[in-house]
């Protein structure tokens, strides 16, 4: 069993014991009254170059990515992106391979004005309304993971909700799939799942199968202003970036440097 599948089968027993704890129809009341998520597609389009500033403490691939990142250190972080020019946050909510929480990800949507992307193995509907319960502005959703018909099913689930999924995908196969599922939002992660490996030339390859109408998003490997001017000019109008922000020194000034606000 490789780590991806791992994550599955232990996200899949903890939305079992969530099931259990909490039904569709309680979250459906928590949310009636709710404000209407923040756009994800409006904020990456209207904010050049669409940064999503990702906010995690751990991942498999890194280990402990900011040592000592606790609640106060995500809201700090949360401020700085802000105020920095992000264009939105994304925050880790998968605990156990990961260390996020959904507190985590409620906390930071009452310090910011940007949109907040739930990132997490959503496998259950449970999930979708779980996230807008939170205040997640959108949702991942990993085409690797899902068969079409949950991937339409929960398409059309998060815009019943009000917002507009972000679909991740690694190859040609899956993007068929994205595209044929009527994804907007289209991340194309550069880290292959399986191995972990990082490659830029995933963004590269698939930009051009992409129709103009999507909203295409670069997700992993990013570290410098160059590498996004590069993907920009190919047509990406967003980048996923987690852990050339959160390594280094001074996160502001590299958020600043890769926005381009430091030439």
């Amino acid at each position: 069993m490789d780590l991806l599948d791992k994550i599955i089968e232990a996200k899949r027993k903890e939305i079992a014991e969530a099931r259990k704890s909490r039904t569709i129809s309680e979250l459906q009341a928590m949310i009636a009254d709710s404000p209407r998520p923040r756009s994800l597609p409006e904020a990456i389009l209207n904010n050049p170059p669409g940064i999503i500033a990702e906010i995690k403490r751990r991942s498999p691939s890194a280990g402990e990515i900011r040592p000592g990142l606790d609640r106060e250190g995500i809201l700090k972080l949360s401020r700085l992106y802000t105020a920095g020019g992000a264009a939105a946050l994304s925050i880790l909510t998968e605990a156990q391979f990961f260390g996020g929480s959904a507190e985590d990800l409620a906390a930071v949507k009452q310090e910011t004005r940007l949109p907040v992307l739930m990132k997490d193995f959503i496998l259950d509907e449970c999930q979708l309304f779980f996230a807008r319960a939170i205040g997640a502005d959108s949702i991942l959703l990993i085409a690797r993971i899902l068969e079409d018909a949950q991937l339409r099913m929960f398409l059309q689930q998060g815009r019943e909700l009000g917002f507009e999924p972000l679909v991740e995908v690694h190859n040609r196969e899956e993007l068929a799939r994205a595209i044929k599922a009527g994804a907007v939002l289209i991340g194309i992660n550069n880290r292959d799942l399986k191995t972990l490996k990082t490659d830029l030339a995933v963004t590269r390859s698939l930009l051009p199968g992409i129709p103009a109408d999507r909203v295409v998003i670069s997700e992993s490997g990013i570290k410098t202003r160059e590498e996004i001017e590069i993907l920009w000019s190919l047509g990406a109008r967003g980048f996923l970036i987690g852990e050339s922000l959160l390594t280094a020194r001074d996160p502001a000034k590299k958020l600043g440097e890769l926005i381009g606000k430091n030439r």
